[in-house]
């Protein structure tokens, strides 16, 4: 099975896959983009995946809906209606071949949710704006306790999961994590690496878990103790706890 990104907007990806009934789309804010695949392809849309209400995940949902009649699937606490079908926080539904359980995330916005699954190849994880490659989505309504609580759901899934997430934000994710850490060789190596893979012309997503995990500083900043001091060391503020490192340079990248 493929996964492939649908550009759209300045930089979301609808991440998409074909079933034999159709595409099942992830996220589609821009119901042209999806069209356009949809008759290069010539295929309708079978199925939508919502992590989300923001009107950039969800603004083509409905034109879409109207001309082909999709399963729309979000979660029951979803900000974002009509869906089709609604699912609990842990709950399995089946999505053009690939079995997603969904997994409450909250911290971006208070209805965000993310949809583990697996392929034949490789377990996947649709994780929306809650985290980026070398970054995560800001608080619009969480709080910092409740989105270092939904990355640490996710850091405990597998290391060989490989992440969609649905912003082209890699490159801005680095830079800033590398003026802020000039030392740190593996975000140094790995701006170099986003650089190179953008000026081939090519997408930077998706990555697997395990290489956010020694290079995202989002998520370092909970686990990592060398990077955890290297944050102290830049602010007055005594820091004890994940959420208080995670806060602090939330508010950085925020500022920056």
């Amino acid at each position: 099975m493929t996964i492939f990104p649908i550009p759209a907007f300045q930089d979301n990806y609808i991440w998409c896959w074909q079933s034999p009934q159709g595409l099942w789309v992830v996220d589609p804010g821009d119901a042209a983009a999806v069209e356009r695949v949809s008759g290069k392809l010539n295929h309708p849309v079978a199925g939508i995946v919502v992590t989300h209400h923001h009107p950039d995940h969800t603004g083509g949902i409905r034109r879409l809906a109207e001309r082909w009649s999709p399963e729309v699937i979000g979660s029951a606490s979803s900000r974002f209606q009509p869906l089709t079908r609604t699912v609990q926080d842990g709950e399995t539904v089946e999505a053009g071949g690939i079995a997603l359980r969904m997994l409450e995330v909250p911290g971006h916005t208070l209805d965000h949710v993310a949809w583990f699954g697996h392929t034949d190849a490789f377990p996947v994880l649709f994780c929306g704006d809650t985290l980026f490659s070398g970054g995560c989505g800001r608080l619009f309504e969480g709080s910092a306790e409740q989105m270092t609580a939904s990355l640490a759901r996710i850091l405990s899934l597998p290391d060989e999961t490989r992440l969609y997430p649905a912003h082209e934000y890699t490159l801005a994710n680095f830079r800033f994590a590398a003026r802020l850490f000039p030392d740190d060789e593996a975000i140094q190596e790995r701006l170099a690496e986003v650089e190179d893979c953008l000026a081939k012309g090519q997408p930077t997503l998706p990555v697997t878990l395990g290489l956010e995990k020694r290079t995202n500083v989002f998520l370092r900043a909970l686990t990592d103790p060398v990077l955890q001091r290297a944050i102290q060391s830049q602010t007055e503020t005594r820091l004890q706890h994940p959420a208080d490192f995670f806060a602090t340079i939330r508010a950085w990248k925020d500022a920056a």
